[in-house]
C-alpha cells in the first residue's frame, strides 16, 4: 500500500495511543513537516519531548505523551488561506474559543499557528488541526 499522507498516519497513531492512555509513542516514517508540526503542539503543550531517530532509511519520531490531547487531524486538500480568512477557518474547526486550541499552516515564514500567522501578517496553506 501506498501512504497517502504521512501526516495524517502520524496524528491518527498520536491520538489513538493517546486514548489507550499510552505514555509514549513510536511514529515512522519521519518528515521535515511532521518535526514542524509537533513542534508546534508541543509549544502549546498538547506532547512532552520528542526525539528524531536517523536510522538511515526513513526515520522514526519517539513522541512522550502527557494526557493534554484530545483530537488532532489533517484538513486535506490543503486549502489556501488567505490572512483575512484565518478566522473564519478557527471558527469552522476548533471547538470552543476558551479551551487552548490551535489550527496550523504553512507559511512563506514556516509553519506557524493561526495566532502566530495572523500576528506576522501571512496567509498559506493550512495543514491541521490541535485541540
Amino acid at each position: 500500500m501506498v501512504r497517502v499522507s504521512v501526516l495524517n498516519d502520524c496524528l491518527n497513531n498520536i491520538v489513538n495511543a493517546e486514548r489507550r492512555g499510552k505514555r509514549q509513542v513510536l511514529i515512522r516514517p519521519s518528515s521535515k513537516v511532521i518535526v514542524k508540526f509537533l513542534s508546534v503542539m508541543q509549544r502549546h503543550g498538547y506532547i512532552g519531548e520528542f526525539e528524531v531517530i536517523d536510522d538511515h532509511r526513513s526515520g522514526k519520531i519517539v513522541i512522550q505523551l502527557n494526557g493534554r490531547l484530545n483530537k488532532t487531524g489533517v484538513i486535506s486538500p490543503r486549502f489556501n488561506v488567505q490572512v483575512t480568512q484565518i478566522e473564519s477557518w478557527v471558527n469552522l474547526l476548533l471547538p470552543l474559543v476558551g479551551l487552548a486550541t490551535s489550527s496550523s499552516y504553512t507559511t512563506s515564514s514556516g509553519i506557524l499557528d493561526h495566532e502566530e500567522a495572523r500576528r506576522k501578517n501571512v496567509g498559506g496553506k493550512i495543514l491541521g488541526y490541535v485541540y
